[in-house]
């Protein structure tokens, strides 16, 4: 009789991890947190349902390795967002899950120490405490929805939600999204294709069924009402596709799929060839775009970061540049600041005339 293992011949060990309702009674929602994440909601419905013409702006690093210079930018987030308020709906990127192609650091929940350790436990207890903090500030947050686990510890903390490039085409992801309690933007696939996002905010916004975890970390089938508010986000692919010609033939397809056409632009990734100093030309003629009017632009994304550019990880964590992301390169603060006053100003001229 061969007794030779059948199940589990590449797993090494596996341990139990702390439930949601663990990690949301050791960091609660607060009142003055759930009116940031519920008036941020408001705001970016508002926009998608045509009720606001304002802006919506996802703004803030690739990804979250330092909660320090995290709550030190949204700290300077929100005395912007007083400067810009009449223009734009400003919205704080805090990415904690980063997907990769092939091998590389997957974000702040699966390894908060930035050392191969691989504290998921300890991730999610940081990643929900620093929500918490942003949000008191006044700051609405959002951030990709990644691992489908992951919503059920962190998703009343979210104002806004982002379903990634390589996960748009995921069945799992699109049901995902018919349940969040957040506005959702599709990515357009790597390669540009936008077939692909715009049958993605059509499943998403259909009732669903689906597998997950409860927040007694129970398995359990979920069932969703759909998400009445998915939206795309051109990301570039096989080139720019922030232009005008690009954004029309985006809004026939919406049109003719009979989708609402709210588009956003990730001023990043493929649109900026991930050069930061494109970035900046990308979100200007994007706001020539809305200035010139009649265009289906809602929304617009920026990696930015306290500090320019990029950095290698590396086993020395303590040498780390401060406020300098360690994943994509972003924009500095300054460049943020100007771009977005600058913008806000041209808006409020249009506006006028």
């Amino acid at each position: 009789m061969n007794n030779e293992a059948v199940e589990n011949i590449n797993i090494i060990e596996w341990n139990r991890l702390c439930t949601p309702h663990e990690i949301r009674t050791e960091f609660p929602l607060t009142e003055n947190v759930a009116l940031t994440v519920r008036n941020g909601r408001e705001n970016i419905r508002n926009i998608l349902s045509g009720q606001s013409d304002k802006i919506l702006v996802v703004v803030g690093p690739c990804s979250i390795h330092d909660p320090i210079a995290a709550i030190e930018y949204a700290k300077r987030l929100v005395r912007l967002q007083t400067d810009v308020q009449h223009a734009f709906i400003l919205v704080m990127r805090v990415y904690f899950e980063k997907p990769r192609t092939t091998t590389g650091w997957k974000g702040f929940i699966n390894d908060p120490d930035l050392n191969d350790t691989f504290e998921i436990d300890k991730g999610l207890r940081k990643a929900r405490q620093l929500l918490v903090e942003i949000n008191s500030i006044g700051v609405p947050v959002g951030t990709e929805a990644l691992d489908p686990i992951t919503p059920q510890y962190i998703d009343d903390l979210v104002s806004w939600s982002a379903i990634g490039a390589r996960t748009v085409e995921s069945q799992t992801h699109r049901e995902m999204a018919s349940g969040l309690s957040s506005p959702v933007g599709f990515k357009n696939g790597t390669d540009g294709n936008t077939a692909v996002m715009i049958n993605a905010i059509k499943a998403a916004s259909q009732p669903h069924h689906f597998l997950g975890i409860d927040r007694d970390g129970l398995c359990s089938v979920f069932q969703t009402k759909g998400n009445g508010f998915a939206h795309a986000v051109l990301r570039g692919g096989g080139g720019p596709n922030y232009d005008s010609v690009h954004i029309r033939l985006v809004e026939a397809e919406m049109h003719a799929a009979n989708v609402r056409p709210n588009i956003m632009i990730d001023c990043s990734h493929g649109n900026s060839l991930k050069k930061p100093e494109l970035q900046p030309l990308v979100f200007e003629d994007c706001i020539k775009q809305i200035v010139a009017g009649n265009s289906p632009i809602i929304g617009l994304m920026l990696e930015s970061n306290l500090n320019w550019g990029n950095q290698s990880l590396t086993t020395d964590v303590e040498s780390l540049q401060y406020g300098v992301s360690i994943t994509d390169a972003c924009i500095d603060w300054e460049t943020t600041e100007r771009i977005l006053q600058s913008a806000a100003t041209q808006l409020a001229k249009s506006d006028a005339s």
